[in-house]
């Protein structure tokens, strides 16, 4: 059980990245821009919750911070869908992928609280 904790922690911590290499190569418009902030913010904060939900101080505590972590999953993929439908993206294949990736984090998360709920 342990080493799959570790696992999810790389595996949000590559998400994140992946993300701000996809955002490195976006048009630069004042859209893509605020979107690109929104977009960053929300995808460095699944791992970042998630890391605090395994350093939890109690069960309340971790069930909030993987809430959190859910909800910014969500929050990637709005942002994520926004860019994706908005711009004629060379690299649509890496959006669909980086979408494709929150949304199983989005599902492991959510039996993750599932079980814990």
């Amino acid at each position: 059980m342990k080493q799959n904790k570790y696992d999810l922690e790389e595996r949000t911590l590559k998400f994140a990245i992946d993300v701000r290499i996809f955002v490195k190569a976006l048009p630069r418009t004042i859209g893509n821009v605020e979107d690109a902030k929104q977009l960053v913010r929300s995808s460095g904060s699944v791992g970042a919750n998630y890391i605090e939900a395994n350093e939890s101080l109690g069960s309340k505590d971790k069930l909030m911070h993987l809430k959190i972590s859910r909800k910014e999953c969500k929050e990637s993929i709005f942002w994520l869908r926004c860019i994706n439908e908005t711009n004629d993206l060379k690299n649509k294949d890496t959006a669909i992928r980086l979408i494709d990736e929150a949304t199983e984090l989005l599902k492991i998360l959510s039996s993750i609280i599932e079980k814990l709920s």
